[in-house]
C-alpha cells in the first residue's frame, strides 16, 4: 500500500514521521518549494517538528496535490478544514476513483458545515465505504518526542481498516478501531471549541476546581450533541463484547477518542485551541490572538459550524453556544462565563 500526505503542518509531519518510521516511501504535498528544498537539504521540516528528522529517501516530495493523489493507493487529509475544499476542488472529478482516503482533519468544513466524506460524496462521488478517520488523543509535538500514545482508526469496513491502522502501528504508536466515522469525528470538532472555552476560563483566571466542572459539563454536553445526530452507543461506561479483528472494539463514549481526546485538548498546553483561548480571555481580540499564534486553531471556525448545525439538531448545548457568543457576537468573556457558571452541576 503506497500512502500519499496532503499537508505539512504539525499533524502531516508526524503522520509523515509514523510512515516512515515504518518504511514506507510517501508522496507529500507542500504548498512551498522554498519548504521543500529545505526538507531536502536539511533533512527535516522548518516551520514544524524540527527536531524530527527523515530518511529523505523514503520521501517523494511537491507542491501539486493532484500528484500525490495520482501516486498514492491511501492519502491522508491533514489540512486545516478551512483550507480543504480550496485545495481539492480544482482537482480532477475522477482522481480519488479507486482510492482511500484518510481524513486526519479535525474540523468542519466551513463553507457548507460538513465532514470532509460528505464532502467528498458530493464534489467527487467518492463512496464512504472507502473513507476513514485518524483521531487522537494524539498531540504531534508527543509523537515527535515518541511518547506513547493512541490513535483511532474508525471506518465502515472493520478489516479494510484495520490494514490500514497496521501500517500505522510503531514502538511509541498504538491504534485502535471502531465504525463510528461520523461520531468520532464530531467528537473531534466539538472537543476543539471545548477547549478555546478551557482557554477562556484559564484566561479568566479561573482555578482547576473550575475547569474540572466546566470540561465535566462539557463532555455531558457532547454526548448530548452526539446523540442528538444520531450517534449510537454513547452510553458512558458501556463496552460491548469483542468483535473480530481483536482490537475492534464497538464504540464507548469514555474511550480514548470521545472523552480522552476532549481531556487532553482542554488540558494541555501543547492544545492550540486552548492557547487560542487562553489569549481570548486575557482580553486579546479573535484577530490579534489568530495572528499571535501563527497557527490554525480549529475550534473558532468549529463554533460557528456547530451553531449552524445545531439549530436543525436542537440539542442543549449552553456551553459551546456561548463560547460561540464571545467568539463570534463580542459577548464579553467575563460575561459570557457568569452566565456559564450558574449553569454548571
Amino acid at each position: 500500500m503506497t500512502f500519499g500526505i496532503v499537508g505539512s503542518g504539525s499533524w502531516g509531519t508526524a503522520i509523515a514521521k509514523i510512515l516512515t518510521d515504518n518504511g514506507h516511501s510517501i508522496h507529500w504535498w507542500n504548498r512551498s518549494e522554498q519548504s521543500i528544498q529545505q526538507i531536502k537539504e536539511r533533512k527535516h521540516n522548518p516551520h514544524y517538528l524540527s527536531s524530527t528528522y527523515f530518511n529523505t529517501d523514503l520521501l517523494n516530495l511537491t507542491t501539486d496535490p493532484g500528484e500525490v493523489i495520482r501516486n498514492s493507493d491511501c492519502i491522508v487529509v491533514a489540512i486545516p478544514s478551512a483550507y480543504a475544499s480550496s485545495i481539492l476542488l480544482p482537482l480532477d472529478k475522477n482522481i480519488f476513483v479507486e482510492k482511500k482516503v484518510i481524513s486526519a482533519i479535525k474540523g468542519i468544513l466551513p463553507q457548507n458545515n460538513v465532514l470532509l466524506n460528505d464532502f467528498l460524496k458530493d464534489s467527487f462521488d467518492f463512496q464512504l465505504e472507502n473513507y476513514f478517520s485518524v483521531l487522537g488523543p494524539c498531540h504531534a509535538e508527543e509523537i515527535a518526542g515518541e511518547k506513547l500514545s493512541y490513535l483511532t482508526f474508525s471506518g465502515v469496513d472493520a478489516i479494510a481498516t484495520h490494514e490500514i491502522a497496521s501500517n500505522f502501528k510503531t514502538s511509541y504508536l498504538n491504534t485502535i478501531e471502531n465504525d463510528d466515522i461520523y461520531g468520532v469525528q464530531f467528537a473531534a470538532v466539538l472537543k476543539n471549541i471545548y477547549a478555546v472555552g478551557a482557554g477562556i476560563a484559564h484566561g479568566l483566571d479561573y482555578g482547576d476546581n473550575f475547569l474540572s466542572v466546566l470540561i465535566a459539563n462539557s463532555a455531558d454536553e457532547m454526548a448530548g450533541f452526539l446523540k442528538k445526530a444520531g450517534i449510537k452507543n454513547m452510553e458512558l461506561g458501556h463496552v460491548d463484547s469483542l468483535l473480530l479483528p481483536s482490537v475492534y472494539r464497538s464504540n464507548n463514549y469514555a474511550a480514548s477518542v470521545y472523552l480522552g481526546d476532549l481531556l487532553v485538548t482542554c488540558y494541555s498546553l501543547y492544545s492550540r485551541n486552548r492557547t487560542f483561548g487562553n489569549m481570548i480571555g486575557k482580553g486579546y481580540a479573535v484577530k490579534s490572538a489568530q495572528v499571535e499564534m501563527s497557527m490554525v486553531a480549529e475550534g473558532y471556525p468549529a463554533s460557528k459550524s456547530v451553531y449552524q448545525i445545531n439549530q436543525v439538531i436542537h440539542a442543549n448545548m449552553p456551553i459551546a453556544e456561548t463560547i460561540y457568543r464571545i467568539l463570534w457576537e463580542s459577548l464579553s468573556p467575563r460575561e459570557g462565563f457568569t452566565q456559564i457558571e450558574s449553569l454548571l452541576v
